[in-house]
């Protein structure tokens, strides 16, 4: 069986981590090629980098910060954020990350996703998917959150995986920050559903909603920010944790 994959995730905006509640209401967090060092260094499995302010002037300084996050890890990292063609995908990869994560540009085109598994293999895909929960389903969202479209999540995710995606980033905007647990149950249906890998994001708060992600939610990763930017949940010993309640991680 695969380890199960611990990533945190850091959100980058004008060249500084930040980390929001419900995908708003940001705060500092810090340095991010420093903060990508640390956790490379403590045992994280990969990186996910988001531009979550991907304008011309801000997609320019994440380039930069992409070669300085390559040349200062060991791990795998992955890089969203205004991603809405294969140029953008090939400046990203020579900048030195290994994946790409594509979210509002895959909703609007989802021939993108095609594009990129044909040139790049779909390795190199992952689809992320921001959903809220209303009215009984999973909406998904565009646009970091902030617009509403006709698409729900396990019907996107299983187009998404048809087309050639590599793996579906999942973040429940209903749990996002509010550290209470994963959505263990949409977790377990997409794990049904698809034969890719499912990494869970938004829900974080301690070592047991890890835990549940991989048990009950069936994750084969989950994705954290917060609780391991400001200190509250090392990696190391969340490892640790996890080993000793059955769950396969790399040591």
């Amino acid at each position: 069986m695969l380890a199960k994959r611990i990533i945190p995730c850091l959100d980058v905006k004008d060249g500084k981590t930040v980390k929001g509640v419900n995908f708003v209401n940001f705060r500092e967090a810090g340095d991010p090629v420093e903060l990508g060092a640390q956790y490379s260094r403590q045992g994280a499995d990969e990186l996910v980098y988001l531009d979550i302010t991907a304008s011309h002037e801000g997609r320019k300084t994440f380039t930069e910060l992409v070669k300085k996050v390559a040349a200062n890890i060991s791990i795998p990292f992955t890089v969203g954020g205004g991603i809405n063609a294969l140029a953008d995908v090939e400046r990203l990869l020579a900048a030195g990350a290994d994946k790409v994560s594509i979210n509002s540009s895959a909703l609007r085109n989802p021939d993108l996703i095609e594009e990129i598994a044909k040139n790049f293999g779909s390795q190199v895909c992952v689809v992320a998917i921001d959903a809220n929960f209303e009215n009984e389903r999973w909406l998904c969202y565009l646009n970091g959150g902030r617009i509403p479209t006709d698409r729900f999540l396990f019907d996107w995710a299983t187009e998404a995986e048809s087309r050639g995606a590599g793996e579906i980033l999942f973040t429940s905007m209903t749990h996002d920050g509010v550290k209470d647990g994963y959505s263990n149950e949409a977790l377990a249906c997409l794990a049904d559903l698809l034969h890719i890998p499912v990494i869970a994001s938004g829900g974080a708060g301690k070592m047991e909603h890890f835990r549940d992600a991989f048990t009950l939610g069936r994750a084969d990763a989950a994705l954290a920010a917060s609780v391991f930017h400001f200190g509250e949940i090392g990696i190391a010993e969340l490892k640790d944790y996890l080993s000793a309640e059955g769950v396969n991680v790399r040591l």
